[in-house]
């Protein structure tokens, strides 16, 4: 009769750290503005009845989401008409963009990104958490892989059991000593 020897989690013993972008988003809803509703047919920004309308609106229903400010026909709507919406939201709202969800989350990331302390993986071998991600963009991979590449000693895609590799640091060769001498030796000669 043998004994079995414990099962060993080979993953769980190895040095590869995980950064996983999901954790960097916030959990918040996200919600869009359309500047269209606002505007005489959708179309036409007349001041006066802009910032009527504007003032009336009950901003309240965007508490604690981000909100992208958007608009939605082919109307020529003035940069101060997005800067006064996001005013009303600045102390509603957890952030605000001008575009769509998909800017919205993208803008969201990038500034997320920035505050990552990337020294905490130098000389690590890093798994980029990457699967079924349905709120992280293709941006924030990218942009984590190239901050990863100042720091890190290998990346990798998806999970540790089953990773991808993607870039590693290449090693240090140290020169020989007799390199110049080994060099000139192999250099053909001229006969007289």
């Amino acid at each position: 009769m043998t004994s079995m020897e414990p099962i060993r989690n080979k993953v769980a013993e190895s040095d590869i750290q995980v950064f996983n972008l999901e954790d960097l988003w916030d959990g918040c809803d996200v919600a869009e503005i359309d500047i269209a509703g606002f505007l005489a047919e959708g179309l036409v920004l007349r001041e006066k009845e802009f910032r009527v309308r504007v003032k009336e609106f009950d901003w309240r229903q965007y508490a604690g989401r981000h909100v992208a400010i958007t608009c939605s026909t082919d109307a020529i709507v003035p940069t101060w008409a997005y800067m006064l919406i996001a005013s009303k939201l600045k102390d509603v709202a957890v952030s605000t963009a001008v575009g769509n969800r998909t800017d919205l989350i993208r803008d969201y990331f990038a500034r997320a990104l920035e505050a990552v302390d990337w020294e905490a993986y130098r000389g690590a071998n890093v798994v980029v958490k990457g699967c079924a991600s349905n709120i992280v963009p293709e941006s924030a991979y990218l942009a984590a892989s190239l901050r990863l590449q100042h720091v890190a000693s290998k990346i990798m895609y998806g999970e540790p059991c089953s990773s991808v590799p993607i870039w590693r640091r290449p090693s240090a060769k140290p020169a020989p000593e007799n390199a110049a001498r080994a060099v000139g030796s192999a250099l053909p000669t001229r006969k007289a």
